[in-house]
């Protein structure tokens, strides 16, 4: 059997992946990150994107808003604000909302509002580019 590594995802509302795993590519603040077992211990930040898992020889993506990547030997725990799998991901829903945030930027705001508006159109664009990739 091949090395894994615990993957582990936590958000707000629920542990939204607790699996063993062969490999994991993650957003991270300094650029696309891949993680195998026995990865030397690191905690940095992550970028709304995708994580990409390899299990079982297969990959799973799902899309995922800021957070924290904590690495430690055969083990990645990933606190998140958002973390969706392809197939629970509803293409219009989040068109529709992807579409509203750059309106709502075209509108005279404050800092803080187009900093929020930005990082909700990130969250938008992340799930859009993880349920498109199933598509192909």
């Amino acid at each position: 059997m091949a090395q894994t590594l615990q993957l582990r995802i936590v958000t707000p509302d629920q542990i939204a992946y607790s699996e063993q795993v062969e490999m994991v590519t993650l957003p991270g603040i300094e650029g696309q990150m891949g993680i195998y077992p026995m990865h030397v211990p690191l905690m940095t930040q992550m970028v709304p994107g995708e994580i990409g898992v390899r299990k079982d020889g297969r990959d799973y993506f799902l899309a995922v808003g800021e957070g924290l990547i904590e690495i430690t030997g055969n083990e990645v725990a990933i606190l998140t604000d958002m973390a969706i799998a392809a197939e629970h991901i509803d293409e219009a829903k989040v068109e529709e909302a992807r579409q509203r945030a750059q309106a709502r930027l075209q509108e005279k705001l404050s800092d803080e509002e187009v900093a929020s508006i930005n990082s909700s159109l990130a969250r938008s664009l992340a799930q859009l580019h993880v349920k498109r990739r199933t598509h192909h």
